[in-house]
């Protein structure tokens, strides 16, 4: 299984390609500027000590349900980090747990998308405890409904009380 957090040691530098999807929704909001959001990206992505080796953006309607970005861009992307030898692709947006899998499958890479760049900050910078177990919580709560598998790999089913399903300490 791929790691979800964005857990960076020391002999492993992160290196990634920034990926910007602008649709027309976002063209229509008078505050959205690509540009300054793709500038942001590169900071956040600094400050967590990943190195930006690239960016992609892509103009496109509305997001594919599939890959977010179509599957052209998406066979670009895969080329694009093959030859820049990342393992990571940062999305500008929100990606749903559907994209992450079909993305990770496709790409063979860590996808990371703002948010969860955001709370992976946020984690390597808290220091008390209780900061550390809302951080926590925090990432607890986003990546809840990006968990997939729930037949039989995360099934809860046990045989009496006190005894866990196949996936039930996967779940936990």
């Amino acid at each position: 299984m791929k790691k979800t957090s964005h857990e960076i040691t020391p002999d492993h530098q992160e290196r990634a390609v920034l990926v910007s999807l602008v649709t027309q929704e976002l063209k229509r909001e008078e505050t959205y500027d690509p540009d300054y959001s793709l500038a942001e990206l590169i900071r956040l992505a600094e400050t967590a000590n990943v190195e930006v080796l690239g960016t992609m953006t892509q103009n496109k309607e509305y997001a594919d349900s599939k890959w977010f970005i179509g599957k052209g861009k998406a066979q670009e992307l895969k080329e694009l980090l093959e030859e820049k030898d990342a393992n990571t692709a940062i999305f500008d947006q929100e990606l749903s747990g559907a994209q992450v899998r079909n993305l990770e499958q496709f790409l063979d890479v860590k996808i990371i998308d703002r948010t969860q760049l955001i709370l992976d900050i946020f984690a390597g910078r808290a220091k008390t405890r209780e900061g550390i177990i809302q951080v926590e919580l925090a990432q607890l709560s986003y990546l809840l409904p990006r968990l997939s598998g729930h037949g039989k790999n995360l099934s809860r089913l046990g045989g009496g009380i006190g005894t866990r399903g196949p996936g039930e300490s996967k779940l936990e």
